[in-house]
């Protein structure tokens, strides 16, 4: 019996499982009848070798599955969230459709970026932004403007989520909402609302807010902006991002969102594409950062509630911050 576990034991670095689990059992049961022998029955070191040998190969298989699997549930998490935007960037188009062919922008004409609404659970928009009223001033966030999907175009909280972001989850009501509310009653995801929302979006509140008629080739969302801090990740050194370096250098200027090596970004057009490099917008544009003269491709990092695009053709995406 000893022997034949050892024998198993061996034929499981090939067989797996169908071999290692029988070799496990005749091991232990060897082992316990030459323990009872008292010296008469041999072949202890045989039974022991058939019990670890399986034991060894399994973990040896797991070592290398492992890399495997986590590589499938990554891509797996890149579609997911490729869904997302597509689904995100029809519902944009329908808002639009609504809205004077303008894309989402909370509050009003002159509202700037701010990091809090007033009230997110305000009865009107006037006291949700604190916009005055001759309707100039307030003061909105990034993720208020794309909670107007969940609003007015049905969008559900959960296509904001993108799996591979950490420190995000899914907006839904919270203990502290007033009475009798929907999801559709509030203005922003919560009083934490950046916990809630994965993409960054471009800069809505300006002069180059998008509309229909904007390039079809310009960047509307994508995954986390690398130069901003997340609910859980730190803003990236922009000092370490080379866009004619190695591939060290050229993916540190992508979103920490999927292992730094590619982001999903839509575009005007409403096409969703996964991106090797975060210069993928109008000539090479980088759509994280705003131009800084000549150079569009490196460029300059976004500064939180001041940064604007310096150009009509100037991707910008960004996220609020801390």
């Amino acid at each position: 019996m000893a022997i034949a576990a050892l024998i198993l034991g061996l034929l499981s670095f090939i067989l797996g499982i169908l071999t290692g689990i029988p070799a496990i059992i005749l091991g232990i049961i060897a082992l316990v009848k030459i323990e009872k022998s008292g010296g008469r029955i041999t072949g202890k070191g045989f039974a022991i070798a058939g019990i670890v040998v399986p034991v060894f190969s399994f973990a040896l298989m797991i070592a290398i599955l492992l890399p495997a699997l986590s590589r499938v549930r990554q891509t797996a998490f890149r579609m997911v969230c490729g869904t997302n935007l597509s689904g995100i960037g029809k519902a944009m188009m329908l808002y639009a459709n609504d809205y004077d062919d303008e894309f989402p922008r909370a509050g009003g004409r002159k509202t700037i970026w701010s990091n809090k609404i007033a009230d997110w659970q305000a009865p009107n928009r006037y006291e949700a932004f604190q916009i005055k009223s001759d309707k100039s001033g307030g003061e909105a966030t990034i993720t208020s403007s794309l909670y107007l999907l969940v609003k007015y175009s049905e969008v559900t909280p959960r296509s904001f989520i993108c799996k591979s972001d950490t420190g995000v989850t899914e907006f839904s009501l919270p203990n502290e909402a007033r009475r009798y509310s929907e999801l559709f009653d509030f203005w922003d995801f919560g009083p934490n609302p950046r916990e809630h929302c994965s993409y960054s979006y471009h800069m809505p509140y300006g002069i180059y807010a998008l509309t229909t008629s904007s390039n079809p080739g310009m960047a509307v969302a994508a995954d986390r902006n690398p130069w901003i801090a997340g609910p859980a990740t730190e803003a990236k050194d922009f000092a370490r991002f080379n866009p004619d370096g190695d591939r060290q250098a050229v993916q540190a200027g992508n979103s920490p969102s999927h292992q730094n090596g590619c982001q999903n970004v839509l575009f005007l057009d409403t096409h969703v594409e996964l991106t090797k490099t975060p210069d993928c917008g109008i000539d090479d544009d980088n759509i994280y950062t705003s131009w800084d003269g000549q150079d569009i491709r490196r460029a300059n990092p976004p500064v939180p509630y001041s940064s604007q695009p310096q150009d009509r053709a100037d991707s910008l995406l960004v996220n609020d911050g801390p």
